[in-house]
């Protein structure tokens, strides 16, 4: 079975076996993130009319952070609840790899 990875350089930010793909992107269950402590709450909401609103994180490695690079829907629309308590990364950011 393949293996989803968000990588950060060496950091490995999140790996699952299972994850849920919407629009292309990859959305990794919160069990897979590896260092919570890497995320931090962003003030950046956006909206999208068939999944609701996005919170973002950006992510903090070292000396060095990531403005807004990953987002979750804490209370996603009824036709993406598949995404519930699930974070993805944006690939412009984030090395995502699936394989």
């Amino acid at each position: 079975m393949p293996t989803a990875t968000a990588r950060l350089g060496d950091l490995v930010l999140a790996e699952a076996d299972h994850w849920e793909t919407v629009e292309g992107n990859v959305y990794f269950p919160r069990s897979a993130i590896k260092d919570q402590s890497a995320l931090v709450s962003s003030d950046t909401t956006t909206f999208c009319p068939w999944k609701g609103e996005a919170e973002y994180y950006s992510i903090k490695a070292g000396d060095t952070t990531i403005p807004d690079a990953a987002w979750y829907y804490a209370s996603p629309y009824e036709k993406a609840m598949n995404i519930k308590d699930h974070i993805a990364f944006y690939r412009s950011k984030v090395q995502v790899t699936v394989g």
